[in-house]
């Protein structure tokens, strides 16, 4: 038996009143461990290299993809050429539909300041525009459009959507890449210490502004314009949490779709199929995306990490099961660094009515928490 895999019978996961406890007292969700530690910097690393090329290749699809009905190359944002063909058709690449799998969670569920925008009369004014233009040299849109007039603002939404989550992603690698230099500088060396970064990562970037502007005709349009203030957490990092961290979406494969089946609640917001939630089974199947975020995280893997899994679990032979772990565990500190850098009030404050609304906060939060797998926090 490994510790990875196996816990002693004597360690249970922290219970509803001790994570509260954790977050109160600005203790780490995760135990603070020099595995963790490992495991945790590691994964996050090779994990903010994929994120490297998911956020250069989502930017690129909101700068050249505005309603392209066939986006075949839309992959392609380092240039097209038959060797690079070659490698994506081989498989011997970033995988940029776990990329899109996310912004499709992102966008269905539909959360936060920056959904509540795709839906203002503004951004419907500039939909109309785009449209006017773009029809003109385009007769498919303009018959589509005229058939259906829904359809190309939902495009849109869409396509705003992935470039939003592109910013965000260049925050978030920039990050984890940087908490790994620092890692080996002896400047992290603790779980504390990577939830700190974290932490105060996420506030350094809080009111950075999220815009889009496209040019069309020779003519600049605003999508999110400035004045729309919309801002990295409140509007896209905090939407990204709630969708893919604990709603996410049922694979294909794992459960039936059929509403007689009754295996997925009518309900998006019970949802228990984020990252959170996940049991870590990547099959390495077509149908589970996590499964292509693995695999990329495999090519990228730090030989830190690399080493220590050849000495746990069953070595090379369930890798992407290991990864998976990590990266669950990861995603926890991610969580615990964001919940820390939203409390209402500094955790130190004596003030009775900001300690009342920091509890009131993290509870909120815990609820939330109970339904996760607890059991990877021991």
């Amino acid at each position: 038996m490994t510790q990875l895999q196996f816990q002693s019978p004597l360690q249970t996961p922290p219970d509803r009143e001790q994570l509260i406890e954790r977050l109160l007292g600005d203790v780490p969700l995760l135990a603070d461990t020099p595995d963790h530690l490992l495991q945790v910097v590691n994964v996050l690393e090779s994990y903010g290299i994929v994120l490297d090329a998911y956020s250069r290749n989502l930017v690129y699809q909101g700068q050249t993809q505005l309603l392209n009905p066939f986006p075949v190359l839309r992959f392609f944002h380092d240039g097209f050429n038959l060797s690079r063909l070659w490698q994506h058709l081989a498989g011997d690449r970033i995988n940029f539909e776990y990329a899109e799998y996310c912004q499709k969670a992102m966008f269905w569920h539909g959360t936060g300041g920056l959904d509540a925008y795709l839906d203002s009369p503004p951004f419907l004014a500039a939909c109309d525009r785009i449209i006017q233009l773009k029809r003109r040299r385009d007769p498919l849109l303009a018959g589509v459009n005229a058939l259906f007039p829904g359809f190309a603002p939902e495009a849109i939404r869409s396509l705003t959507t992935i470039y939003a989550l592109g910013l965000f992603w260049r925050v978030m690698s920039d990050l984890f890449l940087d908490l790994a230099r620092c890692y080996r500088l002896g400047e992290v060396a603790s779980v504390q210490d990577v939830v700190h970064h974290i932490r105060d990562g996420l506030v350094a970037a809080a009111a950075d502004p999220i815009t889009y502007q496209v040019q069309l005709g020779g003519e600049a349009i605003w999508i999110l314009p400035p004045e729309a203030g919309l801002t990295f957490l409140a509007d896209v990092a905090v939407p990204y949490v709630e969708a893919v961290f604990f709603r996410g979406m049922p694979f294909l494969g794992t459960v039936s779709y059929n509403a007689q089946a009754q295996q997925i609640s009518p309900d998006p917001s019970s949802f228990r199929y984020g990252a959170l939630y996940a049991d870590p089974l990547p099959s390495m199947g077509a149908g589970i995306p996590p499964s292509l975020c693995m695999q990329d995280m495999y090519r990228h893997l730090p030989e830190e990490l690399s080493a220590w899994y050849e000495h746990h679990g069953r070595g090379q032979v369930d890798v992407h099961v290991q990864i998976c772990i990590s990266f669950q565990k990861s995603m926890f500190c991610v969580t615990n660094g964001a919940i820390a850098g939203t409390m209402p009030h500094p955790l130190d404050s004596q003030d009775p009515e900001a300690r009342k609304a920091n509890l009131a906060y993290a509870q909120s939060w815990v609820d939330r928490l109970m339904g996760t797998r607890r059991e990877a926090l021991i």
